[in-house]
């Protein structure tokens, strides 16, 4: 009998912490249910871990309103507060009824202090309607790429529908990230517009070297969400973490392991390559990611035996591969 308590006592032991281990998260190293890091110009994957989950993003959700706001309004339009943007759920900035206050000072509101009162102001300024809003977003989101994300407000407070992937969020803000005006918005320290004056919650700013954006969420069912931008060396890196508790910390990882790995290759079209002989060049400047510890070969492949050609004729291929094997290939023209 009591070998049988005992045995029972074992397999229950094993069965508590078989669950416990099972719980953990895919990337629990990190301490991060998700996360993704990409070169921004390129959206090339420098690390990543469980991307393609769907979870919520809390307020990183603001980066797609933002980014709406600047492609499509008149940032020193001064409007008239609604009375459905007064008195919203969560972080605010504070509007009052009837309240005078310009677009640009909505939006930094938005991006610096997180309103979501700014949100739906916003959000009804430029449609009409929260729910004609939210449309415009989640077409915005497939027209950029981001097949796996559904918006049910401009915001990010909890909705069972409304949630992203980190390989989506990461692409959106690559792509806002690219948009100078926005760019200038989410690395602002300090704000003093015509109506309002913001200091800019996101720690990122004031603690790493070269951080310049973007956006910050948490709610208890997404947990903190961060999404983090930095430059160094002519290389711009985005990362996403959700649910990650320490997401400061685990962005700066993150952030440190691409700089300290990779690089960002620039191939200019003024670049002359020899294609027997035959000089030639790329049509266009081209940006690849390479890591720092890789030897590249350059190749030039003749793809024309024709010695009479006028200048812009298709002539050879440039191909580029590391110890891994092919990594560029583009069209050389004879200039």
């Amino acid at each position: 009998m009591r070998k049988k308590y005992l045995l029972l006592t074992f397999l229950t032991v094993c069965i508590t912490f078989g669950a416990f281990f099972a719980v953990k998260p895919l990337n629990a190293e990190a301490n991060a249910v998700a996360e993704i890091a990409m070169e921004l110009t390129t959206e090339t994957v420098l690390k990543e871990g469980n991307a393609d989950a769907r979870l919520p993003m809390a307020s990183t959700t603001k980066i797609m309103t933002a980014l709406i706001i600047v492609e499509d309004c008149n940032l020193d339009e001064v409007i008239t507060v609604p009375d459905k943007a007064v008195g919203v759920e969560g972080s605010s900035i504070y509007l009052k009824k009837d309240e005078q206050i310009d677009i640009r000072d909505l939006l930094y509101g938005l991006m610096l202090r997180s309103g979501n009162d700014s949100a739906t102001a916003l959000a009804i300024h430029h449609s009409g309607s929260v729910e004609k809003f939210v449309e415009v977003m989640n077409a915005r989101a497939k027209k950029i790429g981001a097949e796996h994300t559904q918006f049910k407000n401009p915001s990010g407070l909890p909705d069972n529908e409304h949630y992203t992937t980190a390989r989506d969020l990461c692409k959106i803000a690559c792509y806002a990230m690219r948009n100078d005006t926005f760019k200038a918005v989410v690395s602002t320290r300090n704000y003093k517009g015509k109506f309002r004056t913001y200091a800019n919650k996101n720690k990122m700013l004031y603690s790493y070297e070269g951080a310049n954006g973007v956006k910050t969420g948490y709610t208890v069912k997404a947990g903190r969400c961060l999404v983090s931008s930095a430059e160094r060396d002519g290389m711009d890196v985005v990362t996403v973490v959700l649910n990650c508790p320490d997401m400061y910390e685990r962005s700066k990882a993150l952030l440190d392991n691409s700089f300290n790995n990779y690089k960002l290759l620039n191939l200019s079209e003024s670049a002359v390559y020899s294609s027997g002989t035959i000089l030639c060049s790329l049509s266009k400047p081209c940006k690849i990611v390479v890591r720092n510890s890789e030897n590249l070969d350059f190749k030039v492949i003749p793809l024309t035996e024709n010695t009479k050609i006028k200048k812009g004729d298709l002539v050879a291929r440039l191909e580029i591969c590391d110890e891994n094997g092919l990594i560029f290939s583009e069209n050389l023209y004879s200039i």
